[in-house]
């Protein structure tokens, strides 16, 4: 017994060490730094270029409508294409986008029909056809349910518009790394945690994921984008294959910025953060959610998904207090082992306040161990099984990373 408490303390506090090194890359990234106010390209000596924002679309929810009008509603001097594809004409989103297009006639906006796709993801097989119509050099995608605050084109383009530098550990990237940015992407955030099951889930995506992401970063330059928003050059896309390329892969984003830093472009991380806002999601739902998550996580990087389990700061001091009271150990491990978890408690809230300005939406400080020890059982469940269910369909997630329809 005093073997295997030896063994859960090293456990213990080598997550609480990983705990700590995720908390410090999240605060030294300038997180929510923005370009000035009203600044002009000639006081910033760079340009706005123009843009063509492709949104493939399917469904609609009462959050849609605003999400879809902050695109609309850019304060960005340079011209803008909005292509919003869809698979179906009577799809109910299409009312949304065309009362949001006679509202903004000045705006070169489209609602196209993608009445052929071809490949297992959906998403990707409206893009392979708004690809075709975009007709701008510069090109973002971006998910249906992101809502963007009206400076954030000017933001996100700006580390195009800037020349191959030398950068810092603050910029969310290992230093001393040197070349051309060809692809920016951006964290996102819950932004309406509106029952229990979502809570859950906020503490994974509004104090965790994006302090990994950074985490990752302090050992390697980013060599994957997220799904939220992705601008690319045109001419990026056309090399790697189109979209086309990406049409059977579930984890699109991260293919894309693979196969972007695979021509030796760097990723950059935009400090500004969108918010994602879904309808109600249930237990079932969510769980359905983060497995479909880990899975694929599992398949694009299996090794580090693997000693992922390592980082669980709940997991492994709960244990470790578990043995120790049973083995009767001496009260200053049973303490360590709290103590463990009460940090690892502070530091997710910590990041969720950070991360999250309204305060009315962080999780409650209890959800984060559970969180944990439900992460634990995710981990599990990402080495058991290849099947996902993505907007009502079960698919089979190959070794590659593709998709198969599960029959």
């Amino acid at each position: 017994m005093n073997f295997a408490n030896a063994i859960l303390a090293v456990l213990a506090l080598l997550s609480l060490a990983l705990a700590l090194w995720q908390w410090v890359a999240a605060w030294r990234f300038p997180l929510h730094r923005r370009l000035p106010v009203n600044s002009q390209p000639s006081t910033l000596n760079q340009i706005f270029p123009a843009i063509t924002l492709l949104k493939p679309l399917k469904g609609c929810d009462e959050t849609n409508a605003e999400s879809l009008r902050s695109w609309f509603n850019q304060n960005y001097t340079g011209r803008t294409q909005i292509l919003f594809g869809v698979a179906e004409a009577n799809d109910p989103v299409c009312k949304i986008v065309r009362d949001l297009i006679a509202e903004n006639p000045g705006h070169d906006a489209q609602l196209v029909v993608c009445d052929r796709l071809s490949g297992a993801n959906a998403k990707v097989a409206k893009l392979v056809q708004l690809e075709k119509l975009a007709t701008h050099d510069l090109i973002l995608v971006s998910d249906a349910d992101v809502r963007v605050p009206p400076d954030f084109l000017a933001n996100v383009v700006a580390p195009l518009t800037r020349p191959a530098v030398t950068l810092s550990p603050s910029d969310g990237e290992r230093g001393g790394v040197r070349g051309e940015i060809g692809l920016v992407t951006c964290f996102y955030r819950l932004a309406n945690p509106t029952t229990l099951a979502m809570q859950w889930e906020a503490v994974a995506i509004n104090a965790d994921f994006w302090s990994q992401v950074l985490q990752a970063a302090s050992l390697k330059p980013l060599d994957f984008a997220l799904g939220a928003v992705m601008l690319t050059r045109r001419k990026l896309i056309e090399e790697i294959g189109g979209f086309s390329a990406l049409a059977d892969c579930l984890a699109d984003d991260y293919q894309l910025g693979q196969r972007i830093a695979k021509k030796g472009q760097r990723i950059a991380l935009c400090p500004v953060v969108v918010e994602c806002w879904d309808e109600p999601m249930n237990w079932g739902d969510v769980w359905k959610h983060q497995l479909r998550w880990a899975r694929t996580i599992r398949v694009c990087q299996p090794l580090p998904y693997f000693f992922s389990i390592l980082s669980n700061a709940t997991l492994w001091p709960l244990l470790w207090l578990a043995v120790s009271l049973i083995s009767s150990a001496t009260l200053c491990a049973s303490l360590a082992a709290a103590a463990c978890l009460l940090i690892r408690i502070c530091l997710a809230q910590n990041l969720q306040r950070r991360f999250t300005p309204d305060r009315r939406v962080i999780s409650p400080p209890w959800l984060v161990p559970v969180k944990d020890l439900l992460q634990a059982v995710l981990w599990i469940g990402a080495f058991t099984g290849s099947t996902v269910e993505w907007r009502g369909r079960r698919m089979k997630l190959r070794g590659d990373g593709t998709l198969v329809e599960d029959k």
